[in-house]
């Protein structure tokens, strides 16, 4: 599946990349923050300088420019377009089904202390796997999803405490 992100440039300009554009990008990390790429035979150097995952926002620079992209996935599009907000569970200690679908992959166990960011689990749903992940740092409490089981939208899946 090519899945389609938006970006958002200084809150002002807005772009589409599809997950094929991105796997051939020609991108070499000389170590967590920087990163050497390759497009079109320019090369840019890239520094990754301030990430917030919950809001999905991140401070590049790129060849001595500063950046603020906000990068939005198929699973960000689709819980706005359902009028949910993206980070609105990070109180929450609930993880539920955003939309209806199949787990394809449950990656936590009862007891597991789990990071903000981390994947749970993988929800099949319009034939797209969407990573759950977590919005704070937790234990996961209990489990609700069953591996191959089909879930409604709301349906809680994860407990967190």
């Amino acid at each position: 599946m090519n899945k389609k992100f938006k970006v958002k440039v200084n809150n002002s300009l807005d772009f589409k990349f599809y997950q094929k554009q991105v796997d051939s990008l020609d991108i070499i990390p000389e170590n967590n923050s920087e990163f050497h790429i390759l497009i079109d035979n320019q090369a840019f150097k890239a520094n990754l300088i301030n990430s917030d995952f919950s809001k999905k926002q991140y401070t590049i620079t790129v060849n001595s420019n500063t950046y603020l992209v906000e990068i939005a996935s198929p699973i960000d599009q689709l819980i706005k377009k359902i009028g949910y907000t993206v980070g609105s569970s990070k109180k929450l200690n609930f993880i539920n089904a955003p939309m209806p679908g199949i787990v394809i992959d449950i990656n936590v166990e009862e007891g597991d202390e789990i990071k903000e960011g981390d994947t749970l689990l993988i929800l099949e749903a319009m034939k797209m796997e969407n990573a759950l992940t977590s919005p704070k740092n937790a234990i996961v409490k209990s489990i609700y999803a069953v591996k191959g089981g089909t879930v409604d939208k709301g349906k809680l899946l994860i407990e967190l405490e």
